[in-house]
């Protein structure tokens, strides 16, 4: 029961924002909104306040903000032309377009904050857990239990200030300075370069001294400022390892299996339920991303293949023919049922597997 109410919360909460987003920008710019639903087909329950119907509908797989003049229509009495969103200039209509998955971003960014105000981080202290034969932190005289403060003059208080140090040292010497027992000593080390894979499985070149961390961690109290920044950080990391992410899946290097779909969605979310609040909004904030992400792929039928014609529009200044975007449309409904299938598949291909 709490899993399927997990998976209720997340998807109601990321559809709510993605909506969320269209709707106060059509609103600040006076466009008429005529529904706001969470869900597609029939009703379930719902309001009319204003102009606009607020409703709940039966099939839970996303939601949809229509808007008056969005589609070739009768007359309706209630809006007037200026509110016509198809007669707004091109510039207002990316904008409504493009609130949707901004609110995604925004969502991810106040979920990280709330994650980091209420639980703080957990981080890695500068404590070498171990030495690897024959590097050169071996060779240099660096030992287990050392504690890095210092390199190359800059203040090192977790661990993650060594690696962004490392990571771009190339072939320059470090001069490294470290706490043993009441000792402070410095050494001058010259990284190696070495060959390893990233995240995506692409062999790279990276300089590398030889430490590895100690399983020591500390526990940080971030106040609301820190948090707010944290947050920041957090959201522009995820948000452009996705974009890495998504352009390697195009270029192939990341295989096609790793495409997942409402079925792994929700065993995630069933997962980090259990796991307790925290992580269940850590996976929504990531999730999040991803979805605001995806829609700004340029495919008719998504967000960003309205604003593909809403670009073009701009450019040719005329808008597109009908004829070309009935055409456009067909073919990215196809993609998006393909790639739904595909996802479908996998996600099945995987509980098979794992059996």
């Amino acid at each position: 029961m709490v899993s399927i109410l997990a998976v209720i919360f997340v998807l109601g909460l990321l559809i709510f924002f993605h909506e969320l987003g269209h709707f106060l920008v059509a609103k600040i710019l006076r466009i008429g909104v005529k529904v706001f639903s969470l869900g597609f087909g029939k009703k379930l329950v719902g309001f009319t306040w204003g102009k606009t119907e607020y409703k709940i509908s039966v099939i839970p797989l996303g939601g949809y903000v229509k808007l008056y003049g969005e589609e070739d229509e009768e007359y309706d009495p209630r809006f007037t032309e200026k509110e016509d969103f198809s007669k707004r200039p091109p510039i207002q209509r990316i904008l409504v377009v493009a609130a949707g998955p901004i609110f995604n971003l925004i969502l991810a960014w106040i979920l990280y904050f709330l994650i980091f105000l209420n639980v703080g981080q957990q981080v890695l202290t500068t404590k070498i857990g171990g030495i690897v034969d024959g590097s050169p932190a071996k060779l240099a005289g660096l030992k287990k239990g050392d504690k890095i403060i210092e390199i190359n003059g800059k203040k090192t208080k977790y661990w993650q200030d060594i690696v962004e140090v490392v990571s771009k040292a190339k072939k320059y010497p470090l001069l490294i300075k470290i706490k043993r027992q009441d000792r402070t000593l410095l050494f001058k080390i010259v990284p190696k370069i070495e060959v390893a894979k990233n995240i995506f499985g692409e062999q790279v070149k990276v300089p590398r001294i030889g430490i590895i961390a100690a399983n020591e961690w500390t526990h940080l109290n971030l106040g609301p400022y820190q948090a707010l920044t944290s947050s920041i950080d957090q959201t522009w990391v995820v948000t452009k390892l996705t974009v890495e992410g998504i352009v390697k899946l195009i270029e192939r290097v990341v295989p096609v299996e790793n495409i997942g779909g409402p079925i792994m969605i929700a065993q995630l979310v069933s997962q980090e339920a259990k796991a307790g609040i925290w992580d269940l909004l850590g996976l929504t904030a990531l999730i999040s991303i991803n979805l605001g992400l995806l829609n700004l792929l340029p495919i008719p039928v998504l967000d960003g293949g309205h604003l593909l014609f809403y670009f073009l529009e701009m450019i040719m200044r005329r808008p597109l023919s009908p004829r070309v975007k009935e055409i456009a449309v067909k073919i990215g409904l196809t993609l998006l049922i393909a790639l739904m299938m595909l996802a479908v598949y996998n996600d099945i291909h995987r509980i098979i597997g794992n059996k």
